[in-house]
């Protein structure tokens, strides 16, 4: 009995010992948990990256595709006709205004005009005897020792003689040319294609299928479609002073099909008067040089035309500008008091990774670039330098 009881008081013992301990287990963290939160710092504002807006001087340009045309284009027609005899040129060579391309048989053209040169002898021989006759009527015809008649039928066989000789020399002059016709030569300088005929073909005088084509590639054409909508932007932008052209003609750059640029500028030559109605649009004709032959006839391209210089534009970076769901383009600045303000903006063209800031923008508002994500409208933040932030914080 003595044990149980003995028993029965530790148990109570360990019991009161076990409450006493949880209860001051609590209170400790009660405590520590109160201190805690009395030491925690407040929460400091978000850090964010930023662009101070400034006004600068840039160079607005348009970029629109065309296509490439030689600056002289001739086809090669024979204006005889005749066997092709022979063939004086390389294809894809170039080629000499005045050069021999094709010889046609001769031998036709070469008896007429030796039948030409013998008439004329004969006229010229004839024209001689009727000119000393008519000399000897006229002096005889003074004594009357021959009619007036006669020395009127001498004077009209002179003239008469004197036209038949003006004849032969056109048919002369005339079966000459087309002798000289059996040589087709190259009319313009430049680059010739491939030869549409061969060795022995029957050409004729004027026909549809040329023989070949020259095309002048140096300089080369460049003809480019802009919508008069940008036409009328660019003559009120100049109107208005907004813009400061070149006293020169206008520079162009040219982007090749490959992506690359073009090492050699051009210059705009004109603008076409005539709208196209189906598409509201004119044609603009450039004119780059083509020393290297690396512009051909028919490449798609891309010209970059310098319109002007537009002064005191704004430049925001596209990272800084949002789209809302209305479709207006947005951004966030950092005001005054150190607080995110909402601005709607209006844009113009894009420049490389920037937008042309219409509206909206001033010089000396900075711009959030970085930690867009943790601006709100109306929140505190602390604005850094663009890419001072850690690189974890540029969201």
């Amino acid at each position: 009995m003595n044990i149980k009881v003995k028993v029965e008081v530790c148990m109570r013992n360990l019991r009161r010992i076990s409450l006493i301990f949880v209860i001051t287990i609590i209170i400790g963290s009660v405590f520590i948990s109160g201190c805690s939160k009395s030491q925690a710092p407040p929460q400091s504002a978000p850090e964010v990256g930023v662009v101070t807006m400034k006004s600068e001087p840039v160079m607005m340009t348009t970029e629109l595709p065309g296509r490439t045309n030689p600056q002289l284009i001739a086809e090669v027609r024979p204006q005889v006709n005749g066997i092709i005899k022979e063939r004086f040129f390389v294809e894809g060579s170039n080629v000499k205004a005045g050069q021999v391309l094709y010889k046609i048989d001769p031998s036709l053209y070469q008896a007429t005009y030796l039948a030409a040169q013998a008439a004329l002898a004969k006229s010229k021989a004839n024209l001689v005897t009727t000119q000393l006759k008519q000399q000897r009527y006229a002096e005889l015809v003074k004594i009357n020792a021959v009619s007036k008649q006669d020395f009127d039928d001498a004077t009209a066989a002179l003239k008469l003689a004197e036209a038949d000789v003006e004849s032969s020399q056109a048919a002369l002059d005339t079966a000459k040319i087309n002798l000289g016709y059996t040589n087709i030569t190259a009319p313009i300088s430049g680059r010739i294609g491939k030869s549409l005929v061969t060795t022995g073909a029957l050409v004729t005088a004027s026909q549809a299928t040329p023989l070949a084509v020259i095309q002048k590639m140096d300089p080369m054409y460049v003809d480019v479609v802009q919508p008069t909508s940008e036409l009328l932007r660019l003559k009120n932008e100049m109107a208005a002073g907004q813009l400061q052209t070149s006293p020169t003609q206008a520079m162009v750059r040219l982007i090749l099909e490959d992506g690359t640029q073009y090492p050699i500028k051009g210059i705009l030559k004109f603008s076409d008067v005539t709208v196209d109605q189906s598409t509201s649009s004119v044609t603009l004709r450039t004119v780059f040089p083509n020393p290297n032959g690396v512009l051909l006839p028919g490449m798609y391209v891309q010209a970059v035309i310098e319109e002007g210089i537009k002064s005191n534009a704004i430049l925001a970076p596209q990272q800084g500008v949002t789209i809302d769901q209305a479709g207006n383009p947005t951004a966030l600045v950092v005001g005054s008091e150190e607080k995110v303000e909402l601005r709607t903006l209006k844009l113009g063209k894009a420049i490389a990774d920037k937008w042309i800031v219409l509206d909206g923008l001033k010089p000396g508002d900075r711009l959030i670039v970085e930690g867009v994500q943790r601006a709100q409208p109306g929140s505190p933040v602390k604005a850094v330098p663009a890419g001072s932030a850690p690189a974890g914080q540029k969201q």
